[in-house]
């Protein structure tokens, strides 16, 4: 007869030992960072990435299913106040007539509409809801990604790609919650959303900036802007 508790144990033990390669640098120095009711976390010595592994992460039906409750939209005006935490420091930077890209526009694109009443327009990509992949063929000054990296599987490969289309001199204005230390980590509401799958520290997108070479800017406490020197 299999002793359950005993069971258990060496299950968590086998679970923690697994090596892990981190979606954001690929390096496969990572370590065992929490657990809760949920899932596991690991986190990579290199790049501080904290992430999930691929099969913690819900199927693409799934995951759908909840961005179709979300019901944020153009009218919102606590919405509107919230993406400006990023529009209005990234919006101070551009050029007029520049050009640019919301990356993860999500059910109800806003910062498209936010940024025409600037003069800028903006193109809009979701996987989900605006699955137009030729955006991809064309270069950008600005690009926005609003609480999306924390939900991207592939981190490294989506970069990779925002890069590759981002005009020199451009900018990347990133939104999503930063990761401060463990302790906090452990009652942190952010991670108990089950679309979230990885988090990013102040030292991780140094990382990225060191990495994909981009000048950093932590502009707020979930506000940051790489710019990508010629």
């Amino acid at each position: 007869m299999i002793n359950y508790r005993l069971w258990v144990r060496i299950n968590l033990y086998m679970n923690r030992c697994v090596i892990m390669s981190c979606p954001l640098c690929l390096n496969l120095n990572t370590k065992h960072y929490h657990q809760d009711k949920m899932r596991n976390y690991w986190q990579c010595q290199d790049c501080q990435l904290v992430f999930v592994k691929p099969e913690d992460c819900y199927s693409p039906d799934d995951e759908k299913a909840v961005y179709d409750l979300h019901e944020n939209n153009f009218e919102d005006s606590g919405y509107r106040d919230f993406l400006n935490r990023l529009l209005l420091p990234l919006t101070k930077k551009l050029k007029p007539n520049a050009r640019g890209l919301d990356f993860g526009s999500g059910p109800g694109p806003t910062i498209s509409l936010m940024m025409a009443e600037n003069g800028f327009k903006v193109r809009n990509y979701d996987l989900y809801y605006a699955n137009n992949p030729d955006v991809f063929n064309q270069k950008y000054d600005f690009i926005t990604c609003t609480e999306v990296i924390e939900h991207l599987y592939h981190p490294h490969l989506e970069l990779n790609k925002l890069k590759k289309v981002l005009k020199p001199n451009g900018f990347l204005g990133i939104m999503t919650k930063r990761l401060i230390d463990h302790d906090r980590f452990i009652s942190w509401h952010y991670k108990n959303d089950p679309t979230h799958v990885c988090f990013y520290s102040d030292e991780t997108f140094e990382f990225i900036a060191n990495y994909w070479g981009f000048d950093l800017e932590l502009v707020n406490a979930d506000s940051v802007i790489l710019s990508l020197s010629p």
